[in-house]
């Protein structure tokens, strides 16, 4: 290994079982000291009763890592906050955050009951939303202080908040969220040294499992092992990744793209306003000349 983060302090949300864990040992195995974060829930959210992120800094040390362990609810305020709190007081800084837990609740929307919009918009916009916002007072007070760090955050967000996806209309809305949120952080948290990307992975975890089943021929390239989205976010979580703030990249294999969000395109101004009638053709004409939207998943 390049010990490519050596010694940087991260904290990686749910970090018990699949894309999280990969992180974690990833980091870990570049020099990183880890906060390992879940709350040992099951693939719907509910209580998970096992500790699997005991299993993940037990592994971690077991390599000779540093790693240490906290369950707190990342959607909880008080929670998020001990998170960045025990990055602080185990290993004396915090230099990266990788928002990762969430669960999912599927339901076609006339389905849709109103407790499952609600805890996957909790889960996943809030869940990064709260321990972003803690790490980026810390981040603040110790720039202020003129201790600027090197500070990175990765989001993560999916191909159901670029595209949507059917079926996911609670979990689309919220990976969307994060992406807005993941600009708007970017924008605001430079001047403190702060730089925030976000990724959307694909691979086979508790959450694709009957998507992402397909299990790799003996000795084939697995193009949908987890660890397979873990380098780009280390990378990302680097000293190096200076300069490379606000933007989306799609991770899954040995695939990584650069998505291009929502961007002013063509444009008709009549110098009036419109009547509802002139709008007709002026709507067609727009729709001629610009690219047509990447269809939904599942549509």
């Amino acid at each position: 290994m390049s010990g490519l983060v050596e010694g940087r302090v991260v904290v990686v949300t749910g970090a018990g079982r699949g894309i999280g864990r990969a992180h974690a040992l990833a980091f870990a195995a570049e020099g990183a000291r880890v906060v390992v974060n879940d709350v040992g829930a099951a693939r719907d959210g509910s209580a998970g009763g096992d500790a699997p992120a005991d299993l993940v800094a037990a592994e971690i040390r077991a390599l000779g890592g540093k790693a240490v362990v906290n369950t707190d609810d990342v959607a909880d305020w008080a929670g998020a906050a001990r998170l960045v709190s025990t990055a602080v007081e185990e290993f004396g800084a915090l230099d990266v955050l990788v928002a990762n837990a969430g669960f999912l609740r599927d339901r076609m929307l006339v389905n849709l009951a109103e407790d499952e919009w609600d805890a996957v918009i909790r889960v996943h916009l809030k869940g990064h939303f709260a321990p972003l916002r803690h790490a980026a007072e810390y981040w603040r007070t110790e720039a202020k202080a003129g201790r600027t760090r090197a500070a990175r955050v990765v989001m993560t967000s999916s191909g159901a908040g670029l595209l949507g996806s059917v079926g996911q209309g609670n979990y689309s809305a919220a990976k969307a969220g994060i992406l807005g949120l993941t600009t708007v952080a970017a924008a605001e948290l430079g001047r403190y040294g702060v730089t925030v990307n976000a990724i959307a992975p694909a691979a086979r975890t508790r959450m694709t499992e009957g998507t992402f089943d397909m299990a790799a021929p003996e000795g084939a390239f697995d193009a949908m092992a987890p660890e397979n989205v873990s380098p780009l976010v280390v990378w990302l979580g680097s000293a190096e990744s200076a300069g490379v703030t606000g933007r989306v990249f799609e991770v899954d294999g040995g695939r990584v793209v650069l998505a291009d969000g929502w961007r002013h395109g063509p444009a008709r101004d009549k110098g009036a306003r419109w009547e509802p009638g002139e709008l007709g053709p002026v709507v067609a004409e727009l729709l001629a000349s610009g690219e047509n939207p990447e269809p939904v998943y599942g549509a």
